[in-house]
């Protein structure tokens, strides 16, 4: 879609915190899995992403096992995955961390998903929306849990154009997959 007179396209970054993690005894913070709960609610993100018409172009993903695999699991909800880059920049990033690995996408990418960590997510989110869509900017403040799906939208030449103010917040979800029922014995 292109910004009015037909000019800049309308880009959207698609903002996923990993989803809920277990914190097993020793294992080092960038290894710790997923939950169970995050098993659950990964793929519901995937599902969350397809039904809007959010599925992106392309996927920035941190490194942390965590994120890889609840980008593995969102992913595997979409009939054709797109490309994934994982790296090692995002793994506990703050704002203009992230911002210079976004900066690097590449122009035709239009939407661009990003897996990874609070409170860098969160951060990003509320830097970079100058105003969001009914009540997602306050959800957003409240709180950004494990699962969140931020959707920003602008309009930009390219990916380096994004700066703190110039998008709007047009929803943030929180995807929960079903709980297992209880087995009748």
């Amino acid at each position: 879609m292109r910004g009015p007179g037909g000019g800049t396209p309308l880009r959207r970054l698609v903002v996923l915190r990993h989803a809920k993690s277990a914190w097993p005894d020793g294992v080092p913070d960038h290894e710790r899995p997923l939950a169970p709960r995050g098993r659950r609610d990964a793929p519901a993100a995937g599902r969350a992403l397809a039904e809007t018409g959010s599925v992106p172009d392309l996927a920035l993903c941190s490194t942390a096992v965590r994120a890889r695999r609840t980008w593995e699991l969102a992913a595997a909800e979409w009939d054709t995955p797109p490309p994934v880059r994982f790296d090692p920049r995002l793994y506990g990033a703050d704002v203009p961390e992230i911002l210079d690995v976004v900066h690097e996408t590449p122009a035709d990418v239009e939407t661009l998903l990003l897996v990874g960590h609070n409170p860098g997510l969160e951060e990003l989110v509320l830097d970079l929306a100058g105003d969001g869509l009914d009540d997602a900017l306050d959800e957003v403040r409240l709180k950004f849990p494990t699962s969140a799906v931020a959707v920003l939208a602008w309009y930009g030449p390219d990916w380096r154009a994004l700066t703190p103010g110039t998008a709007l917040l047009t929803s943030m979800t929180v995807p929960r997959g079903e709980k297992p029922h209880p087995s009748k014995s």
